[in-house]
């Protein structure tokens, strides 16, 4: 037998020739902080060092490492903090925290040769960038890396102890965080789902007993709706639970079944089409998945066009009317324009993972989840089992961005499977699921006409949008026109082209990009059209508070000041700035709580809401340690776990409004305890008080419950759906009786300015700088905001520039399923990123703080778009925006 020495300490190697090293570290050695995403060498989170050189441990076979010396993330920090682990905690150079192990891995060995060769020389971001260039952060944490590792390596960080901003980096940085990935149990099962391989079909008889009969296997569960039928290539039809993946992928293969292929119609184009077969008839309608955050209102059917859904119109006739007659009068500041933008996935890193065990009658399931209380109750409802015997664990969570927020085949797989083997199950998404089955932001094709008066005025407006969202409905992007730029008349449409595609999901400010895409690139147009500054016309359109400071600082840019016409420039490169304008809705969650106590001296807050990167446990230690003078990392936070109060999903960018009033109601309660029964005062000039008297305090508790928010003081603070008239009110009232969501008064907003660089030859375009200027309140933890509005935009960047997934459109198979093919920004792709945060317009909210996750990524797209327009005079109408587009466009103006 061979052995490898891994972390300074001799493992045996498997006999198995096939067996990859990733395996073998996290399955026979139980070192999870390596993890596997790709699985082709893509990614970079399985990185280890071979006798000191960073490899991909997924691409190589564990007899490879045979007598040589292998040292994962644990061993990084085996005799203490290495200055990279450091200087990632230090310049909280990560998020979710699944792709940081690798990241440590590869930049210290980046480290320790360039110190070796440098001195405490700084490296550069190009040198840092070509460095890291094989690892991915879907959480964008890029722009932290960068200072991260040029700190490091200038010697910053030598001997140096540090106290994060984020809480669990430590956890993060050395690979002791867990995920659902990393749950092992005693004699746990692996669990496989068997998927359709047709777009369109009628499963009969699903035979389990070959599987059944299959050496290793312990249970096979039928998983097909009752209709039997499947609508998309990757729907579920069964799922087999073996001592191994090996064995369950054989058992799934011996599966035998009967099926009738049914008419499939897949894509936009060809589900409109008059004799396209019909997806979903009316007795199944109530099927479709749903592509929104919220609430769905009706709409009518034809075929498998569902809407128009435009109840958020004012005026629609007339909207129509007016641009119609100034379409015939040839009005010279009519825009008119067709906007396409692409289907893009969500690519969470951390794959869709559920851990299922059943202790006599109680169920303790690990998800990685953006909801864990709420699971908790959907599973105890489908399984009938009593509400007080399901536990959701979600520890750790790689990533969501909206597609871990509802109950999901592979928790359902591995909770069926569970029950059935009497054993532990793991449910675990390949690659090739995670990005065709688990949803995506839908593509949409959206035709806008926008009229400005005479007199500058905007007067009206028409937005048609169709989304391309499989077997999924309650699109919602022209709607969202409703709640900017007031206008006389909008007529807003909303249309859900259904198919044979998985059903799309909430996607970070779902609807907003889209929008925001066409409706900015509009008022760009309008704006060149008024010969008016661009952003003075948002201003003068624009009657949000909010928005109108952000574009007094957008206007004093420098780069906004000094920008040159694309008429005035010459040669191949060609540099322009463009500006847009974001929004989202002010949500939190009612009935969300926080129990704060102190035991032993020591404070602890216990919410059962959840962190999937965007910093919950941060937000709620330093709310308890502002109002108790002490540190962060001295309050103990527990999250992620339904037995603790109920606490709200992390989706609509809600968490940080629904956990910081509870959990300062809880702190007075609490405070007012320890006073009462303190036996003695703290001395007279005391620096710390309130540390004296935790420190005597007896163990405490107290919750606090989310209260209704105060009614602002200002009346130009106010709910967006109340100024949309009595529709949404009506919508506003749908949110919280079917969502349990409240839309407050206030709206988070943001104003981009970006400027980018147009290579003429080849149609490339590089992202020079992005300056963000965000307007959610007071921040409650600012290097983690930062982070969160530098994802964002880093998101946004590879939503209009790279992201795009292709599907076969006679199959229905989708053909991005790997990091290969669906492209997502890397490091290199990072532009400068400038933030600014104006925090007024909160003051009515406890704690005076709104979500940043989703408002902070909505004008990013449209921002790209209109410099693009303003660096070579001709507007992207469609994304990504490649450069074969781009040649083409160019190629397209030099003909005519």
């Amino acid at each position: 037998m061979s052995t490898m020495t891994i972390n300074g300490k001799s493992a045996a190697l498997p006999d198995d020739r096939d067996a990859m090293l990733v395996d073998v570290i996290r399955d026979n050695l139980d070192l999870t902080g390596t993890k596997l995403v790709c699985g082709s060498g893509v990614c970079g989170a399985c990185t280890v060092l071979l006798d000191g050189a960073p490899v991909a441990s997924c691409l190589m076979p564990a007899q490879a490492a045979a007598g040589k010396s292998v040292t994962t993330v644990e061993g990084i920090a085996a005799k203490g903090m290495h200055p990279i682990q450091k200087a990632f905690m230090a310049h909280d150079a990560l998020q979710c925290g699944f792709c940081t192990p690798g990241f440590i891995v590869e930049a210290a060995a980046f480290h320790d040769r360039w110190r070796a060769a440098n001195g405490t020389a700084a490296p550069s971001r190009e040198e840092i960038g070509a460095a890291l260039s094989g690892h991915l952060c879907r959480c964008g944490a890029y722009d932290g890396i960068f200072s991260a590792v040029a700190a490091a390596c200038a010697g910053q960080f030598d001997g140096k102890d540090v106290q994060p901003p984020r809480v669990e980096a430590g956890a993060k940085v050395t690979g002791a965080a867990k995920y659902t990935v990393d749950i092992r149990h005693d004699g746990q099962l692996e669990g496989v789902i068997l998927r359709s391989n047709a777009a369109h079909a009628k499963i009969g008889n699903v035979d389990l007993a070959p599987a059944l009969a299959m050496p290793g296997v312990a249970a096979a569960v039928s998983l097909l709706a009752d209709d039997g039928v499947v609508r998309f290539v990757g729907a579920p039809i069964a799922a087999v639970a073996a001592t191994d993946r090996k064995a369950a992928l054989a058992a799934i293969d011996a599966i035998r079944l009967s099926s009738q292929p049914l008419p499939a119609v897949v894509g936009l184009d060809d589900a409109r089409g008059s004799d396209a077969p019909v997806v979903f008839d009316r007795s199944s309608r109530k099927k479709a998945g749903n592509v929104s955050e919220g609430a769905g209102g009706p709409a009518p059917w034809k075929g498998n066009l569902r809407g128009p859904s435009n109840a958020f119109s004012l005026k629609a006739k007339k909207a129509r009317n007016w641009i119609g007659g100034a379409r015939e009068a040839r009005d010279p500041l009519l825009v008119e324009a067709t906007f396409r933008t692409p289907t893009q996935q969500h690519t969470c890193l951390e794959p869709h993972a559920a851990v299922a065990r059943f202790d006599g009658d109680r169920l303790t399931v690990h998800v990685s989840t953006q909801a864990v209380f709420h699971l908790a109750e959907l599973i105890a409802k489908r399984f009938g089992i009593a509400h007080d015997k399901v536990r959701v664990i979600a520890d750790h969570v790689g990533g969501g961005f909206g597609s871990k927020a509802s109950f999901g085949t592979e928790t359902i797989a591995a909770i069926e499977l569970a029950r059935a083997a009497k054993a532990p199950v793991r449910v675990v998404f390949d690659r090739h699921e995670e990005l065709s089955v688990t949803g995506y932001r839908p593509a949409a094709e959206m035709k806008i006409a926008l009229l400005p008066s005479p007199e500058g005025a905007l007067k009206a407006l028409t937005f048609n949008a169709y989304a391309d969202t499989g077997a999924a409905t309650n699109s919602t992007l022209a709607g969202l026109a409703r709640l900017i730029y007031p206008a006389e008349a909008k007529e807003l449409a909303d249309f859900d082209v259904v198919s044979n595609l998985p059903p799309g999901a909430p996607f970070r400010g779902p609807g907003g990009p889209p929008m925001a895409f066409a409706l900015e690139q509009a008022v760009d147009e309008a704006a060149l059209k008024m010969k008016v500054d661009p952003i003075a016309l948002r201003k003068r359109w624009d009657t949000n508070p909010n928005r109108r400071r952000l574009y007094d600082w957008a206007s004093n840019l420098e780069v906004w000041k000094s920008r040159k016409s694309a008429a005035a420039q010459t040669g191949r490169y060609r540099r322009g700035v463009g500006v847009a304008s974001g929004f989202w809705l002010y949500i939190w969650q009612p009935g969300s709580s926080v129990e704060v106590a102190v035991k032993g001296g020591r404070l602890i807050a216990s919410s059962s809401t959840q962190d999937i990167g965007q910093g919950s446990r941060t937000v709620i230690a330093n709310t308890v340690a502002r109002e108790f003078g002490i540190e962060p990392h001295e309050v103990e936070v527990r999250i992620g776990d339904s037995r603790l109060p109920e606490g709200p999903g992390a989706g609509g960018s809600r968490v940080t409004a629904s956990v910081i009033p509870p959990t300062l109601i809880a702190v007075q309660k609490l405070k007012a305890a320890i006073e009462r029964n303190a036996k003695q005062k703290p001395a007279p000039g005391s620096n710390a008080p309130w540390r004296e008297l935790l420190a005597a305090s007896p163990d405490l508790a107290a919750s606090g419950v989310r209260p209704e928010d105060a009614r602002p003081s200002s009346p130009d603070v106010r709910s967006p759906l109340r100024e949309a008239g009595f529709i949404g009110i009506i919508f506003g009232w749908m949110m919280r009786r079917f969502s349990n969501l409240a839309i407050g008064a206030g709206v988070p907003s943001s104003v981009q300015v970006v400027e980018v660089e147009v290579d003429t030859w080849l149609g490339h375009v590089r992202v020079l700088n992005v300056h963000t200027g965000i307007a959610v309140g007071k921040i409650a933890a600012p290097a983690l905001a930062r982070s969160q509005a530098t994802g964002s935009v880093i998101q946004g960047i590879g939503y209009a520039l790279y992201e795009a997934r292709e599907t076969d459109a006679r199959s229905g198979h989708v053909l991005t399923s790997n990091l290969e093919d669906y492209r997502i920004p890397g490091i290199a792709d990072t532009p400068e990123i400038d933030v600014h945060f104006d925090e007024a317009g909160f003051e009515h909210v406890m704690g005076g703080s709104a979500g940043i996750g989703e408002v902070a990524t909505v004008p990013t797209s449209p921002a790209i778009a209109n410099a693009i327009r303003d660096a070579i005079g001709i507007r992207p109408t469609e994304m990504p925006i490649t450069p074969a587009r781009i040649i083409a466009a160019l190629n397209a103006r030099s003909a005519a």
